[in-house]
């Protein structure tokens, strides 16, 4: 596919241009700047910049809490306690990497859900939505493999619960679980190779996330109409896009400081709320907690683990959960093709919109039920949220292809904006 006319970088004087020649480096971020976006983007396009942000914070405040940290058994916990006590500014590093985590995945399941909404995953940006889902698997290791260093009572069992799952896998999962563990139980080469990977996989994500950003420059972004951006002139393009330098470099940049001013309000007065108080109890393998939860990111897809309580077949219900957990992931992954809709937005598909909005609140339930003891109807309800979830994407989708009757779309992009924010003459004329 071509790419949407626009102006390139062009070096001017003789320094520039010894250096263009050599290193295009200039021109490289030139170009990734001045590079023509859908003018009619809202705000549900901010998350880019949000998601930027958290991935640098993590880095940069993790590199500086490994300075001070032990990854031992016996000294974990208290290095821990020793960068909250005795490390300048020890305590502002350490919640802000913790909570950091928290609003990294806050913003990557409002990109997600936007992106499922508008249909970033269709043609031709499917790659696009397959290297996203990468970094969400990634981001999903790495925040386990962080819980578990602080070597709490809540990191110890969290760890023995889900490498306990990897045990469930027949024929290799007995193999595969030591190999995690680095022995027969959670232990110290546990611990070591926890940290290890832990350190490693956030500069994985930061290059996949240079991929990302690659392939959607390549492609153009998406927008709330589903309409691609003329390609047949430069004239054209530019009527349905505006660079995106000043106009959404600044609109991002103002939505960052909102965030951030609520971010930094959390990590001063509340920076405990989203953790567990038995985690600020040293890990002790003959203490098992009342009640064993994951972080809260984890929650809806810990709620289809345990919604699975029977074996079928020869298949025993523990693989059944495993296989339905991270099914339920490589479900989205697959929404590129299951959606079989020849229409992009949601805004345009009045069915969609209904079960679209399903699965959001199921998976706020399903949020609910992981966070509670299974029992009761808790593992019930469960199971309802994850049969729909599953449902949703390799049912719902492609029937509402078939089924459903879109709504008109706009021709351009060009006049959905102006359908927003008429010109200025045509305001004139209507008031005449």
């Amino acid at each position: 596919m071509a790419g949407i006319p626009h102006d390139h970088y062009e070096p001017k004087t003789g320094i520039e241009k010894w250096v263009h020649k050599r290193l295009p480096v200039v021109g490289l971020l030139y170009d990734t700047l001045m590079i023509p976006t859908p003018k009619n983007l809202n705000w549900m396009w901010i998350w880019g910049i949000i998601l930027t942000f958290c991935l640098a914070l993590q880095i940069v405040t993790g590199i500086v809490l490994v300075m001070h940290y032990t990854p031992h058994v016996d000294m974990a916990f208290d290095s821990v306690e020793h960068i909250m006590r005795n490390v300048n500014g020890g305590w502002a590093l350490r919640y802000m990497h913790a909570n950091g985590a928290s609003l990294f995945f806050i913003a990557v399941y409002a990109h997600i859900f936007r992106g499922l909404y508008y249909g970033s995953y269709k043609a031709p940006r499917e790659i696009t939505w397959i290297i996203g889902m990468l970094i969400y698997l990634l981001m999903m290791a790495t925040g386990f493999l962080g819980y578990v260093l602080p070597w709490g009572q809540m990191s110890f069992w969290g760890a023995t619960v889900i490498t306990g799952l990897f045990g469930a896998i027949p024929g290799v999962g007995e193999i595969l679980q030591t190999w995690l563990l680095g022995g027969p139980s959670v232990d110290n080469a546990t611990l070591n190779r926890f940290f290890s990977l832990h350190y490693l996989l956030p500069f994985v994500i930061a290059g996949l996330v240079i991929v990302h950003i690659w392939a959607f420059h390549t492609t153009g972004n998406n927008n709330p109409t589903g309409v691609e951006v003329r390609r047949t002139s430069k004239a054209d393009a530019e009527k349905d896009t505006v660079p995106f330098w000043p106009y959404f470099v600044i609109k991002d940049l103002f939505a960052l400081v909102v965030i951030l001013a609520i971010f930094m309000a959390v990590v001063g007065f509340m920076p405990n709320y989203l953790g567990h108080p038995d985690n600020y109890i040293e890990a002790n393998p003959l203490v098992t907690p009342a009640h064993i939860v994951p972080e809260w990111y984890y929650l809806p897809f810990y709620a289809i683990l345990r919604a699975i309580t029977f074996d079928v077949l020869f298949l025993d219900a523990k693989f059944l959960g495993v296989l339905a957990m991270f099914g339920s992931i490589a479900v989205m992954a697959l929404a590129p093709w299951t959606d079989t809709s020849s229409v992009r937005s949601g805004r345009y598909r009045p069915s969609f919109k209904w079960w679209f909005w399903v699965l959001g609140l199921d998976f706020m339930v399903l949020m609910w039920c992981g966070s509670q003891p299974a029992e009761g109807l808790i593992p019930v309800i469960s199971l309802i949220g994850a049969i729909y979830w599953f449902a949703y994407f390799l049912v719902i989708l492609p029937l509402l292809g078939v089924l459903e009757k879109p709504l008109p779309q706009p021709e351009t992009i060009e006049a959905d904006f102006d359908a927003h924010y008429p010109p200025k003459d045509a305001k004139a004329s209507a008031a005449e």
